[in-house]
């Protein structure tokens, strides 16, 4: 297969055809621990001429409890073009919220412009780890590249959303796994995240852990 060695001069990688990654499974399932204690499952399956990931996470976190139902819909070459999601917690009433995006970095949000967000080619959920595939993935770093991932971030409680600055760095990983240097400074988190050969987190420290 085609592999990116230029995060910046590749341009089949934009175009989805410079990918590495063995396919999603059907299902895949983390155990949340550290900051919260939970758990998620997310359902992966082929649809708009790209990819459809659907899944829940309920967890309790500083004593609350909340619940939050998604459906990413992403293009050919990996990059979001819509978000649905459905949230409960104790804060309030259920929430509601939906993302869509030209997949060139631009943002609505429940239909209205959300021009802080532009630039962004992912969406990042606070309530999931399966979207920290969704950069990994994308970019397709050869060992040693880097690239800024800027995404549109939702909260879990809330589904508030907010433009979240993150930083990949790809590692070296035993056999079929990748290890990634993550980093997004506003929330001072930095860390190593293992992924397997499909780009699924393994392990995302303090937060989750990969256990189906």
């Amino acid at each position: 297969m085609l592999s990116c060695h230029s995060v910046d001069g590749c341009a089949q990688e934009r175009q989805g055809a410079c990918m590495t990654w063995v396919p999603l499974p059907s299902s895949a399932a983390w155990e949340h621990r550290g900051a919260r204690a939970g758990f998620e499952v997310a359902w992966f399956r082929s649809g708009d001429g790209g990819s459809v990931l659907t899944g829940c996470t309920a967890a309790v976190e500083d004593g609350q409890p909340w619940s939050v139902d998604y459906e990413i819909h992403l293009d050919p070459s990996g990059r979001t073009r819509r978000a649905s999601l459905a949230g409960r917690s104790s804060a309030g009433a259920p929430a509601l919220v939906v993302l869509t995006t030209d997949a060139q970095g631009h943002w609505q949000v429940d239909g209205r412009p959300a021009a802080h967000l532009d630039g962004c080619l992912d969406v990042d959920l606070e309530s999931s780890a399966m979207t920290n595939a969704l950069p990994v993935r994308r970019l397709d770093l050869a060992p040693g590249d880097h690239a800024a991932a800027p995404a549109a971030f939702v909260r879990a409680g809330s589904l508030a959303v907010e433009r979240l600055e993150q930083h990949y760095r790809r590692l070296t990983g035993p056999g079929g796994e990748q290890a990634y240097d993550y980093a997004a400074p506003q929330f001072d988190v930095s860390c190593v995240i293992r992924y397997d050969e499909a780009g699924l987190a393994l392990e995302y420290p303090s937060i989750a852990v990969r256990v189906g």
